[in-house]
Order: C-alpha cells, then sequence, then structure tokens
C-alpha cells in the first residue's frame, strides 16, 4: 500500500497552504516558464516531451494543475491519488526515470522563484523544495509499482520495444489503421480495452524524437496491436507525427514503442447496459470496447453512439455494422454535422440531450465518452442534466489531462 503520509514539519505545511492563491493565479506563467528553463538547459528532455503541447501551452496548463491540486491537499495528499496515477501511465509510457526528477524541481523551484520575485522568500522557497520532493517520491513509488508490472508481464516490457508494420488500412477520409507485430517475434503483453501505446517517431531531419500516445483500436490479442491514427491538417508543428505515419510509414516499416498504459478502461466487471458515445478520432479506444464487450459479454446490452462530420469521415463504419448485425443487444447510431444528403446517420446536426433521453432507455449505465474536449463536455453537460451519476461517467481526452466541464 503506497504511503501519502507526508513528512513535513507543520511550518513548512503552512506555507505551502499559504502560497495555494498564488499558484492559482500564477501557476500557468510558473509552468510555462519552468518548461523553458527545463528545455533550454536539458535539450536531450526534448526527445520525451511533446513540443506541439509546448507550443499549445497544454502541457504548462496540465502542470499548473497538478501542483495546485498538490498544494491544496498537502496535508492529505491521498486525495489526489487518483490523478497522480492517472499521470503516472503517462510517464511510464513515455519512460520517465527517478533519476528526472531531481532536474525538474530545480527548474520549478528557479521559476517559481524568478516568476514570483521578492514574493518568493527563502523561507518559501526552502517549503516548496521540502513539498516538491515528498510529491516526487510519491510518483517514483507508484510508477516503480507499473514499471514493474509491465515487465512481468507475460511478454511484457520497458521503455521501447521495434515493432513492424504488417497491415496499413485506410479507415476514413483521414483516419488510417496500423497493425503492429514484434520484431523479435516474442510473445507481446495484453491490454485493457481503452488503454494506449507510445510510438517513438524518428523523423528524417528532425533533431529530436517525438513521441505521441495513440490508443489501441482493437480487442486484446495476443498476436498484434492496432492503432488508427487521423491525419491533422497541418503536417508541422502540429500534425507532424501524424502526416509522417501517413505519408512515410508503409508496410515493413518498424516503429519503437512503448508497452501499453492508461487508465480509461472498460470495467468488465459491470453488466449493467454500456453506452458508448464518441465523437471523430475519439472512436478509437471505445472500438476496443466495443470489440471486447461483445467477446467478453456477449449478452450485455450496449449503445454505440458516434459523432462524425460526414460519412466519409466515419471510420470503422463496416465493423460497427457488422457488430450490430451480429449482435442483437448492440445498437448503432450515427450522427453527421455535415451530411452530404439529408438522409445521411441517425441524426443531422449534433448530438443533445433531447436525442440522447430518446435512443437511451436508462441512465442505469455506464458511460464512456471520448473525442474533442468541446464534444466531451457538451456530452458530459448533456448527461448531467438528464440525472446520470458522475460515478457512471467515464472520459478520455487526448493529449495532457485537464479538467473537463461539468
Amino acid at each position: 500500500m503506497l504511503n501519502t503520509t507526508v513528512p513535513l514539519d507543520k511550518r513548512t505545511t503552512e506555507i505551502i497552504k499559504t502560497t495555494v492563491p498564488v499558484l492559482k493565479e500564477h501557476g500557468e506563467t510558473i509552468t510555462k516558464h519552468f518548461y523553458k528553463l527545463l528545455l533550454e538547459n536539458n535539450p536531450e528532455l526534448r526527445n520525451v516531451f511533446n513540443q506541439t503541447n509546448q507550443r499549445k501551452g497544454a502541457q504548462s496548463k496540465a502542470l499548473a494543475n497538478t501542483v495546485y491540486a498538490a498544494a491544496a491537499n498537502i496535508e492529505k495528499l491521498e486525495e489526489i491519488l487518483p490523478h497522480v496515477k492517472q499521470i503516472a501511465h503517462k510517464h511510464t509510457s513515455l519512460n520517465i526515470k527517478p533519476e528526472q526528477y531531481p532536474i525538474v524541481g530545480k527548474y520549478l523551484l528557479i521559476a517559481i522563484k524568478e516568476v514570483l520575485g521578492d514574493a518568493a522568500t527563502d523561507e518559501i522557497i526552502e517549503a516548496w523544495e521540502k513539498a516538491y520532493f515528498v510529491i516526487a517520491d510519491i510518483f517514483i513509488s507508484v510508477e516503480k509499482e507499473m514499471y514493474n508490472e509491465k515487465e512481468n508481464k507475460i511478454g511484457g516490457w520497458t521503455g521501447f520495444r521495434d515493432f513492424m508494420i504488417i497491415k496499413k488500412v485506410k479507415e476514413s477520409k483521414d483516419i488510417t489503421s496500423f497493425y503492429l507485430k514484434p520484431v523479435d517475434n516474442l510473445p507481446i503483453s495484453t491490454f485493457k480495452p481503452g488503454q494506449y501505446i507510445t510510438i517513438k517517431a524518428q523523423i528524417e531531419n528532425e533533431l529530436y524524437d517525438h513521441l505521441r500516445q495513440y490508443s489501441l483500436s482493437t480487442a486484446p490479442d495476443n498476436n498484434f496491436y492496432r492503432i488508427s491514427v487521423k491525419r491533422e491538417a497541418s503536417s508541422h508543428p502540429f500534425g507532424i507525427v501524424s502526416n509522417y505515419l501517413h505519408d512515410s510509414v508503409e508496410e515493413g516499416s518498424v516503429l519503437p514503442i512503448s508497452a501499453p498504459a492508461g487508465d480509461f478502461v472498460l470495467d468488465e466487471r459491470d453488466h449493467r447496459p454500456l453506452v458508448l458515445i464518441t465523437g471523430g478520432v475519439g472512436l478509437t479506444p471505445i472500438m476496443s470496447m466495443l470489440e471486447s464487450v461483445v467477446e467478453l459479454q456477449p449478452n450485455r446490452n450496449v449503445i454505440f453512439i458516434h459523432a462524425a462530420k460526414s460519412i466519409d469521415h466515419q471510420a470503422m463504419r463496416e465493423r460497427v455494422s457488422e457488430i450490430a448485425n451480429s449482435y442483437e443487444q448492440v445498437k448503432q447510431y450515427v450522427v453527421f454535422s455535415n451530411p452530404k444528403n439529408g438522409t445521411d446517420g441517425d441524426k443531422q446536426g449534433y448530438i443533445d440531450c433531447d436525442w440522447l433521453e430518446e435512443v437511451i432507455p436508462t441512465k442505469n449505465a455506464a458511460f464512456y465518452l471520448c473525442g474533442p474536449k468541446p464534444f466531451m463536455s457538451a456530452i458530459n453537460h448533456d448527461l448531467q442534466i438528464m440525472d446520470v451519476s458522475d460515478k457512471d461517467i467515464h472520459m478520455e481526452l487526448f493529449g495532457p489531462l485537464e479538467p473537463i466541464a461539468k
């Protein structure tokens, strides 16, 4: 059992608590400055950090939220343990090591001092140094357990392992699937429906590696993994990896990947109706859940709802229809925001609360949502209006962890 008891003296704890309002106000400025300092002085870490998220500011915002949450809960860090585990899944997928934590701590403290100026007294910096290493120890402990679990599973590994693309399939106008098998032909570890892998893209003429996490889009299989990737409209910098995969990676290409990770997973112990709601490429982890549930729980009622621009953008259309036609307890609905004609799909426009109440017969169900953040915020809001319990709503946001609006 993880020990989250904070070995901090009373004065240090009081100082951390008094800085909570300051972090709420200046947290994002501090973390942006932190990343700038860290990467300028340790450029090799650009091989780890997602440079797209850096440019968008998403990484600094996510770190600010984490630092703020830790400060606000400094006397009861067990409260943030679920959040720590979410981040730890990301860290182990990226192969973050314990020896990197002191480097991060050094530049975080420098950033706090430089942004806050005279307000960051020596006493405050000393208190935050103590608190940082307590929090870091929690992350290191959680991640050690995860690394051990990955390595000790049948077919498991840590770090990156070479996989070959054995099949490349165009699923829609902008989404392509890649099937991967290990180059060493040894067993691969199974995974939980909804988990992801990290790909290390080593792109010609790029100074640093690009690490990207992609959901596994098929039911667990002992022989291969499958990811389904949307081509981003811009090729550089924001879509550099997706365009590389679409344009340069072919059958026979080799990609280093990390072992499956992630905590957005199907609860196979729940036998209530299952409602799967997806937007665009957000269908990828949900496809894994759909394919899995009909194998593992063939009598479970499932409602699969997918929103896309048009039929040309509806990925895996034939596979979903095959499942729905083969299992009478599976009902599928498609919503097109920009249909090619007025008869396409089950609804034109956008998903709304009234329509959800028509197609979902009960709120006593398990709901899984995945898609762009605005999409999930809207659906989550609709489910709240329908009085669906928070504990029954599970969501996955691609990219750094951020809160979803209620």
